[in-house]
């Protein structure tokens, strides 16, 4: 395949619709870096490594270095917001960077402005905003994005463009007719079928034009019938639902390592507190159903109670997300997990997690980002499994099962990337090399 993939030539354009915490944190964050003032730490693309060849060759270059990502200075940012602020205005009422790291990338922040959103308040109740688009139908919102996205490309010099969704949790939605065939859809879009979401319309219009399009959040969004079809159909990459920042992605460190050592769960109790404006629409219960959908699954795929019912049948799982305005950013949460062990005996292990959301989503975004762009120039489409690494909720070929386990997740991250360039593929064991030891021990 490495001699398949197009050459990262040119600008890349990187759009979001959401200019709030996460988008300002990364855009101020990628200019910082650019500047030397900080590094791009909880990068896999920039800070990671990934072995190549035999354990005896100490092949162990960046990610960056190995593979041919866009070069950060090559990246142009842009987005929708519902608020008109632009990113340096939006980024200080975040309060997630200090002032003055932002004074001094100011410059690089006012130029960047949100373009009118796509937005339906009926999606997302404890939200309001002005700067939103106008239009008598759906099919209209989508050429209106469509428009966005050819003008911003064109008025940037970009040669390509990416988009990652950072906007706020929808109310929860269930796959319905209009969602089946792009026919059916694209009728919904004239008549304004009240099933389809604002992420929905930003999703049609890339896949449409043949943009990557990832979901951060965990609406359905691109997770239906019509919309996977339609990225086959444009060669599309595709990919989401919901970033894996803190206690989910605790979650997937701790739960396969009692997963392996066979030790049992009787209950798995979560609770998070957390003040900004991701927290203030999850304090609506049908977008709070909505992220609560997506963070219960991980446990149940990675345990397989099915399989293991001695040890996980009769496991309770329970999630809580509190606002609490104080907390702004600073997202905090509590686990308590009920396990036992030999012949039964009970233990206890508590988590108190104190971490920043838009700290840990940002490079999230930026990976994303260029991982999307690199399997579009690789010829690539639909849903990119590969890239479960970075999702609470991964995005799946139809009659595959979820992998949760984020070292998994990793291997076949990995080993995606080798086999682009035509690297050998590595399994966790190395049993190649280990039967080659073995047998020269013999």
């Amino acid at each position: 395949m490495q001699n398949s993939i197009g050459k990262a030539e040119g600008k890349l354009g990187i759009l979001t619709p959401g200019l709030g915490a996460v988008a300002t944190t990364l855009i101020a964050g990628v200019a910082a870096v650019k500047k030397s003032l900080a590094q791009p730490v909880g990068s896999l693309t920039q800070m990671g490594n990934i072995r190549l060849g035999k354990r005896t060759d100490d092949r162990y270059p960046k990610i960056k270095d190995f593979v041919p990502l866009a070069d950060l200075h090559d990246i142009v940012f842009g987005g929708w917001d519902v608020f008109n602020d632009n990113v340096f205005e939006a980024a200080l009422k975040a309060r997630v960077l200090e002032p003055m790291l932002l004074h001094a990338v100011r410059d690089e922040l006012e130029a960047i402005t949100p373009m009118k959103a796509v937005f339906d308040r009926s999606y997302i109740q404890n939200l309001d905003g002005e700067h939103v688009k106008q239009a008598d139908t759906k099919a209209e919102l989508a050429k209106a994005v469509m428009d966005d996205i050819e003008n911003f490309k064109e008025a940037n010099d970009c040669s390509r463009v990416v988009i990652v969704w950072c906007g706020s949790t929808e109310r929860y939605l269930e796959p319905s007719a209009v969602h089946e065939t792009i026919e059916s859809f694209e009728e919904g879009l004239r008549n304004n079928d009240p099933a389809i979401a604002p992420s929905m319309i930003y999703a049609y219009a890339a896949i449409k034009l043949g943009v990557p399009f990832m979901n951060g959040a965990p609406n359905l969004t691109c997770d239906i019938p019509a919309l996977i079809e339609l990225a086959r159909q444009t060669g599309t990459p595709i990919g989401g639902k919901d970033f894996k920042t803190g206690q989910t992605l605790m979650k997937t460190i701790l739960a396969p390592g009692l997963q392996i050592r066979s030790l049992g769960i009787k209950g798995w109790f979560s609770s998070n507190i957390l003040g900004n404006r991701d927290g203030y629409v999850l304090d609506h219960p049908d977008n709070f159903k909505t992220k609560e959908v997506s963070k219960l699954s991980v446990l149940e795929d990675i345990l397989q109670p099915d399989v293991n019912p001695e040890l996980y049948g009769d496991m309770y799982h329970k999630v809580r997300i509190n606002y609490y305005p104080p907390a702004g950013d600073n997202k905090e949460s509590w686990d308590n997990i009920d396990i036992f062990g030999w012949l039964g005996y009970s233990m206890q292990i508590k988590v108190n997690f104190l971490c920043r959301d838009s700290i840990l989503a940002a490079p999230l975004v930026l990976d994303l980002a260029l991982f999307s762009d690199l399997a579009k120039r690789a010829g690539m489409t639909g849903v990119q499994e590969w890239l479960s690494f970075y999702f609470k909720s991964p995005q799946i070929a139809a009659d595959s099962r979820i992998e949760h386990d984020i070292f998994k997740q990793l291997i076949t991250l990995h080993n995606t990337l080798r086999r682009m360039m035509g690297e050998d593929l590595i399994t966790p064991l190395d049993l190649d090399d280990y039967d080659q030891d073995l047998v020269a021990a013999l």
